[in-house]
Parts: structure tokens; sequence; C-alpha cells
């Protein structure tokens, strides 16, 4: 009898064997949680959470500082890149004014001298209006450390203490940010005799 032959009773035996076995579990250490257990994890896992939202608020709020200073920056970089070309200027406009302070005299060339400059002047100051360059003349102001640069101080009769009464070189400012400051003469209280003089 061949192997494909063997009575239907045997096949029958060994395939009902088969379906009555237990499938094994191939998983080892399989663990049950407590309600215990499972609170702690909750809890820690909301922690986690908690700890991840911060981060992600924080990082969200750094990022927003940065695109203000980003943008503060770009900005400042627009209003202020004249600032050294300004500057530069600044010493032109100023060796024209003492040419001007120079040119004295009542003869032709003189006067066409005085003519063409206080035009060059006017140009310049044309152009510096133009890109918010504004001259600071401070005379009879109270000086200003942050604007001024006090060259000497001076009694000088009707003036109050503490302000400027001659301007050796004007002062510029760019959109509002110094450019250079004002050289100046201030005022100061006049000398109060002593008593030795008094006694004298």
């Amino acid at each position: 009898m061949s192997t494909d032959q063997e009575a239907p009773e045997s096949r029958i035996d060994a395939e009902n064997e088969g379906e009555n076995k237990e499938p094994q579990h191939t998983e080892v250490g399989e663990h049950e949680y407590t309600i215990d257990e499972l609170k702690q994890e909750l809890a820690e896992a909301r922690q986690k959470s908690h700890d991840n939202w911060d981060k992600a608020v924080r990082m969200q709020a750094e990022m927003e500082n940065l695109k203000k200073r980003t943008r503060k920056d770009l900005e400042d970089a627009h209003k202020f890149a004249l600032a050294n070309f300004a500057k530069e200027l600044l010493s032109v406009l100023d060796s024209l004014v003492l040419g001007l302070q120079a040119a004295t005299g009542d003869s032709e060339e003189v006067q066409k001298f005085r003519i063409g400059s206080e035009m060059t002047i006017k140009q310049f100051e044309s152009v510096f209006a133009k890109f918010n360059i504004v001259a600071i003349d401070p005379i009879g102001q109270p000086f200003n450390p942050e604007l001024h640069q006090a060259m000497a101080m001076q009694a000088v009769e009707g003036a109050e203490p503490n302000t400027v009464v001659n301007v050796f070189q004007k002062g510029y400012m760019l959109n509002g940010r110094l450019l250079r400051p004002a050289m100046v003469v201030v005022a100061k209280a006049a000398e109060k005799p002593s008593e030795i003089d008094e006694q004298a």
C-alpha cells in the first residue's frame, strides 16, 4: 500500500492531533500591568509631554526674538549704511567752510570764490537733508555731553553757566544717531573774588 493510500482514519487522527495542540507563546516575560504602574507611566508621559511643550514654546519665542533682532539689524543697516561715507563728507564740508571764512577781501576773485563756496555748501546741506543728516549747532543751548564735546570753558558775561557760547565745529546726526559731536566752548560761572582780595 502506498503512502497516498493510507487509511483515512489515520490521516484524520493526525489532523485532529494538530488542531488539539495549544499554540505556544513565543514572547518571553509577558507582563500584566497593575493600575498603579499604569498611573505612574501616565504621569511620566504627561511630564515628558509638558517638558516637550515647554521646549517648543521656548524655541518659538527664541525664533520670534531672532526674527525681531534680524529685522532691526536690517533696518539699522539700511538707515546707517551711509554713516562712514557721511563722516568722510563732513571733513570736505569743514574744509569748504574754513576756506570761506578765510576768504577775506573785496576783490572780484575773492567774491567769486565766496559765492562758489556758499553755493557748494548749500548743495551739501540739501544732500544731507535728503539723507536725514542733521546739523547740531547748539549756541545758547545747555551743554549736552551726549551731543557736544567741550573744548574749553570760559566765563562769559550775561551767559548762563553750562551753556554753549561758541561752536568751533558743528556736529551732525544721521537718522537720530550721532555721527560727530559738536565741538563747543561752554560758559562757566564767573569767579568770585577771594576773601584775601577783599581784605587787601
